[in-house]
């Protein structure tokens, strides 16, 4: 697979989302104002005046759930741009094949809408980090860090849900994914509270959870708390599923689309 082809593929997503980018502008940018406006001020100055901070980890409400939206909002970015234009590029649209029936191979334009998604991924990431900057929710210069991290967390859920897609032939399936998987994980990764208010069950769980540890790495990112083990540790699982999210897709999209 050769970089150039599939940045042909990319180059198609980005000029129609130019067509249409005004329609997402709410979600990428006014989002993060409101959420950390209503969770991390609103909700957040109540929490500071009756919690004990030693249950956050000595951090203001504000300082504790501002990366975790940011990690949150890769994942969804990610369900929404893996699961529907995924569908409609196979089975209303046809878009993939259009591109296949140009030299451009299979494993191109895989590659190519992940490259896009990755951008919009990005987009969502960095507009959280921008706003939690201006809020003062940042206490570490190794918050830059927290784009790149977003973007492998978003690759945790956009990989396998891409190969995910192209084995759909109803768009069903894509609603319960969001109610059943993506929901769950927002409330209950360690986004708004401590892990340690769960079950034991449900902490084995969470930690098995990609969101979870995009969420953790983010954490520590913005408070300057990022040990180096527990950096690689958090690479290392969101890598490995990004990776078998990826060679499960070139699977799915090879059955698929060579018929």
């Amino acid at each position: 697979m050769t970089s150039l082809p599939a940045l042909r593929t990319t180059s198609y997503f980005a000029r129609a989302y130019a067509r249409t980018w005004r329609a997402s502008i709410m979600t990428t940018f006014v989002n993060p104002t409101l959420y950390l406006l209503a969770m991390g001020v609103g909700l957040g100055s109540f929490v500071d005046r009756s919690t004990n901070r030693a249950a956050l980890g000595g951090l203001t409400y504000l300082h504790f759930v501002a990366p975790a939206l940011a990690a949150s909002a890769a994942a969804t970015t990610a369900a929404s741009e893996a699961m529907f234009p995924v569908m409609g590029a196979i089975k209303w649209q046809r878009t993939y094949h259009a591109m296949l029936a140009t030299p451009l191979r299979v494993g191109d334009v895989l590659a190519g809408h992940l490259i896009w998604m990755g951008v919009r991924i990005t987009t969502a990431v960095t507009s959280y980090l921008i706003v939690m900057v201006a809020f003062g929710a940042v206490s570490s210069p190794e918050a830059m860090a927290i784009v790149p991290v977003g973007l492998l967390t978003g690759a945790a859920f956009a990989a396998p849900l891409t190969a995910f897609a192209a084995t759909q032939d109803h768009d069903g399936s894509f609603s319960l994914v969001f109610r059943l998987g993506v929901v769950p994980l927002f409330l209950f990764s360690a986004v708004f509270f401590p892990l340690s208010q769960l079950p034991a069950g449900l902490r084995a769980v969470a930690y098995l959870t990609p969101l979870w540890h995009g969420v953790a790495l983010c954490r520590a990112l913005a408070t300057g708390r990022a040990a180096a083990a527990e950096v690689g540790w958090h690479l290392a699982y969101l890598l490995s599923v990004s990776l078998l999210g990826v060679l499960a897709a070139r699977i799915t999209y090879r059955r698929r689309l060579l018929v």
